[in-house]
C-alpha cells in the first residue's frame, strides 16, 4: 500500500481529483445532487410508493404466518427435544458437534453451494442439482437448530405475497391442462422456495450477506471470463439469435456455459449489482480491486451477449442502485452515462437502435407470442393453462392459439408467462412479491445508516428492478437454473432488509442508553 501511494500514477490521480473538486463542474453536480435528495425526501409520491401496505403489516402477526412457522419448524422442534433427552450422548460425539457447528454456519455452506451450482457447465448440468443442494442446506440448518432453540426457520420476514405465489404453484398443478407435465416444473419451484427459506433464515449479519454476494460475484467472474474466452476463440453467428439484415456486421453472441446468450445476460443483470455493492462496501484494497475486475469483466461479457432486453434491464438496475444508495449522485451518474455513449462500439449502438424496430425479426416474432398468451388469458383467466412451459405449449397447440412459423417456446414476457402458467392468483402473487420486496427495501435503506448491509440491500432491490424491466421482453424462469438465481437475489434482499433493521434497532438502543447516561 505504501509503494502504491509513492507511485507516479497515485500522485497524478490525486492531482486530478484535487482539480476536479475545485472545479465548477463538481460544485454544480453537488448542488444538483442535493436538490435531487431534497426532492426525494419531500416527495409525497415516493412516500406512498415506499410505505408498507396493510397486508404486509398484518402478515407478521397473522394466524397463517404463525401456522406456517410452526409447520416448517416442527422438525427442528422435534430434533431439539431429542437433543435435550440425549444431551450427554450428542455432546460427547465428535460428528454431532461437527454437524451442529456446520448447521450454525449454514450461510457459509450456502455461499459455497452457490459457487458450485452456478459454475457447472450447461452440458453437465442437471436441474435436480438445485433441488438436492437446497434440500441439503435445509437438513444442515435443522442440524444447527437441534442444539439451539432460537435457531429457527424464518417465515415471518419472507412475507405474505411470496407465500401466495408459491401456494399458487401447487394450485396450478391441480388445475393444469397437463398435470403430469406440470408436476416436474413444481419441483423447480419447490427448490426455489427452499432457496428463499434457507437464505432468509441462515443470514444473521452483514458478514453472511457479504459472503453470499461474493459467491454470486464468483459466478460472474468465472462465467464472464469464459464468455470473453469464447469471443477470443471466435463465436459462430447463429441466425436464430440475430437478424443479420438489420444487424449487419454484428459478431456471434457469447453464451458462456449457458445454453443461450439471453440466459447468460439475465444471470449477469441479476448478479452484477451485487458485485458493484462489494466494490462500494469493501474495506480492503485487494478485495475492492478484485470486485472492480470482476465487475469490468462482467460488464464486457454482458455487452458481448448482445441481449437488448438485458442491456435495458441492467441500465435500469444501475440507476435504481444509485437512486437508493446515494440519490445525490444521480446527476453525476447521468453525466457519466451521456459521456460514455460516444465510446460505445458501433455494433452495440446499432443493436440498441433496433429495440423497437418492426423490421427486426426478433422484435416482430414476439407479437404472435404475445397474442397467443393473451388468448390463453382470455380463455382461462383464473386457472391459466398449467404450471410449466410444456403444459402451456400443449394448451396453445390443441386450441390453435399460435400462428407463426417459429415454435412457441414461451411468451417472451415475464408477466404474461406467469399468468398463463399459474393463473390470476399466481400473477398477483408474483407482482405483489416484487413490489413488496422492492418497496420494503427502499423504505429500509432510506431510514438506515450507511453500512455494508444497506449497500447490498440496495443492490438486491436494484437487481430485481432490472429483472422486472428485462422481463417485459423475456421470460427469466425458462431455465430452472436462472430461476434459482432470481430467487436467491430476492431472498438476499429480504435478508438484507432484516439485517439493516436489526442494525438500526441496535443503533437506536445505544443512542437511547447514551442519552439516559447524559441526563444523569
Amino acid at each position: 500500500m505504501t509503494t502504491l501511494r509513492e507511485s507516479y500514477l497515485y500522485h497524478l490521480w490525486a492531482a486530478l481529483c484535487t482539480v476536479y473538486y475545485d472545479s465548477g463542474v463538481h460544485r454544480c453536480l453537488v448542488r444538483m445532487g442535493a436538490w435531487c435528495n431534497r426532492q426525494i425526501d419531500e416527495s409525497r409520491l415516493l412516500h406512498v410508493l415506499c410505505r408498507e401496505g396493510v397486508v404486509a403489516r398484518a402478515w407478521e402477526g397473522s394466524f397463517l404466518c404463525r401456522l406456517l412457522t410452526a409447520l416448517v419448524n416442527l422438525p427442528a422442534w422435534l430434533l431439539h427435544k431429542l437433543y435435550l433427552a440425549l444431551k450427554a450422548t450428542f455432546d460427547d460425539s465428535f460428528f454431532s458437534r461437527l454437524a451442529f457447528g456446520m448447521g450454525h454456519e449454514t450461510a457459509i455452506a450456502q455461499s459455497w453451494l452457490i459457487m458450485l451450482l452456478w459454475i457447472i457447465p450447461f452440458s453437465h448440468w442437471n436441474n435436480a442439482y438445485s433441488m438436492l443442494g437446497f434440500a441439503a442446506l435445509l437438513v444442515l440448518f435443522y442440524a444447527g437448530a437441534m442444539s439451539r432453540k432460537a435457531f429457527r426457520l424464518d417465515v415471518k420476514h419472507i412475507g405474505f405475497y411470496p407465500v401466495v405465489l408459491f401456494g399458487s404453484m401447487f394450485l396450478a398443478v391441480l388445475f393444469s391442462y397437463e398435470p403430469s407435465a406440470s408436476f416436474r416444473f413444481l419441483l423447480y419451484h419447490i427448490a426455489a422456495a427452499l432457496c428463499v427459506l434457507v437464505t432468509v433464515s441462515a443470514v444473521r449479519g452483514t458478514e453472511d450477506l457479504k459472503r453470499l454476494a461474493a459467491g454470486g460475484g464468483f459466478c460472474v467472474l468465472v462465467s464472464s471470463l469464459y464468455g470473453v474466452y469464447q469471443r477470443i476463440q471466435g463465436v459462430e453467428v447463429n441466425e436464430s439469435y440475430v437478424d443479420l439484415e438489420v444487424n449487419a456486421g454484428m459478431p456471434g453472441r457469447v453464451q458462456s456455459y449457458f445454453d443461450n446468450p439471453n440466459t447468460f445476460a439475465e444471470v449477469l443483470i441479476l448478479l452484477l449489482p451485487l458485485v458493484l455493492a462489494l466494490i462500494l462496501c469493501s474495506k480492503r484494497p485487494i478485495s475492492r480491486l478484485a470486485a472492480c475486475g470482476t465487475f469490468a469483466v462482467g460488464l464486457i461479457a454482458l455487452g458481448m451477449t448482445y441481449s437488448r432486453a438485458s442491456w435495458v434491464g441492467g441500465a435500469c438496475a444501475m440507476v435504481v442502485l444509485v437512486f437508493l444508495w446515494k440519490p445525490k449522485l444521480l446527476p453525476a451518474f447521468a453525466v457519466l452515462c451521456v459521456v460514455a455513449i460516444p465510446f460505445l462500439p458501433d455494433t452495440i449502438w446499432n443493436r440498441i437502435l433496433t429495440i423497437f424496430s418492426p423490421a427486426d425479426t426478433s422484435t416482430a416474432s414476439r407479437i404472435p407470442l404475445y397474442q397467443a398468451a393473451l388468448e390463453v388469458i382470455r380463455t382461462s383467466p383464473v386457472s391459466g393453462a398449467g404450471l410449466g412451459t410444456a403444459a402451456v405449449q400443449d394448451y396453445i397447440r390443441d386450441f390453435n392459439l399460435y400462428h407463426a412459423e417459429a415454435p412457441f417456446v414461451h411468451a417472451h414476457n415475464f408477466y404474461l408467462q406467469v399468468w398463463i402458467e399459474a393463473g390470476l392468483l399466481g400473477f398477483l402473487g408474483f407482482v405483489g412479491s416484487m413490489l413488496w420486496n422492492i418497496k420494503k427495501a427502499a423504505h429500509t435503506v432510506r431510514h438506515c445508516a450507511p453500512s455494508a448491509a444497506r449497500t447490498i440491500t440496495c443492490a438486491g432491490a436494484a437487481a430485481l428492478c432490472g429483472a422486472m424491466v428485462c422481463g417485459l421482453a423475456d421470460y427469466l424462469w425458462n431455465y430452472p437454473r436462472v430461476m434459482c438465481i432470481f430467487w436467491f437475489v430476492f431472498a438476499l434482499t429480504i435478508a438484507g432488509i432484516k439485517v439493516c433493521r436489526r442494525e438500526t434497532a441496535g443503533w437506536r438502543r445505544e443512542t437511547s442508553k447514551w442519552k439516559t447516561r447524559l441526563r444523569f
